[in-house]
């Protein structure tokens, strides 16, 4: 896999969270999304420490919080969902800023906006100290199922390939006088859209055959990786711990 792939999303350094391996990492982020997802939404202070955790970790591994923030779009559609449950959820109603507001779409649209960005926030920290083959190196030493492991590091490796001939299809339309400004002019870019399709496929079918040429077996070769002792997993597990702890807490 190629450099420029893992570069766009990764933030490079030394910090003991880069230095982690990656399979230390997974299992701190799984466990501390399993302990957000197990607050209860009233419990507002505890999502305010699980906040802090991740905040600490951000410090810790010197990401910019302007690479944070940039990424954290990418939870828009359930905050766009999310503002709906107040004028569309039942039961009691309360007055905010003259509007009859639903109290359970209230809490329903804070659960889905604490968490959703709790969770997608520690995803951020994953990527953004973990090169992406070290990712799914450390699938792979989880036990993940290898079919899994090998699909997401070929999507992961095609996706900006595709992306290119994308872009390539899209200059040679507008080089042709395509401009579109009314509805029916999407059928050319619904005709794109399948030939782009068409073109991944049987380059993704040449690909498959020269592997299999190259004595391809079904399983990606797999590289030494480090050890993790009992010193390094505690290290790693550390923040996901005291989040449980926390979560518990809240569930008394």
């Amino acid at each position: 896999m190629s450099g420029p792939h893992a570069h766009t999303l990764t933030v490079h350094g030394h910090s003991p969270v880069h230095e982690l391996p990656a399979r230390v990492k997974l299992v701190a982020m799984l466990l501390f999304v399993l302990a957000v997802v197990a607050t209860p939404r009233e419990e507002m202070w505890a999502f305010g420490v699980h906040a802090l955790l991740a905040l600490a970790v951000i410090t810790v591994a010197e990401i910019p919080f302007g690479h944070v923030i940039k990424r954290v779009g990418v939870e828009v559609p359930f905050v766009v969902f999310a503002l709906f449950l107040p004028f569309l959820g039942g039961g009691p109603t309360t007055e905010l800023l003259g509007m009859q507001l639903s109290q359970e779409g209230l809490w329903g649209a804070w659960n889905i906006l604490a968490k959703a960005t709790l969770g997608v926030t520690a995803s951020i920290i994953l990527v953004s100290t973990t090169e992406v083959t070290a990712i799914l190196r450390g699938l792979s030493e989880l036990k993940a199922p290898a079919s899994m492991v090998a699909i997401a590091g070929f999507m992961v490796r095609y996706l900006e390939v595709i992306g290119s001939e994308l872009r390539r299809m899209k200059i040679a339309m507008a080089a042709r006088g395509y401009s579109p400004t009314w509805i029916g002019q999407t059928r050319a870019l619904a005709t794109a859209g399948g030939a782009l399709f068409i073109r991944s496929y049987e380059r993704g079918e040449r690909v498959h055959q020269a592997m299999l040429a190259r004595g391809f077996t079904g399983v990606m070769p797999r590289t030494e990786s480090s050890a993790a002792g009992v010193g390094t997993w505690g290290l790693g597990l550390s923040v996901p711990l005291s989040a449980w702890m926390i979560t518990g807490v809240s569930l008394l």
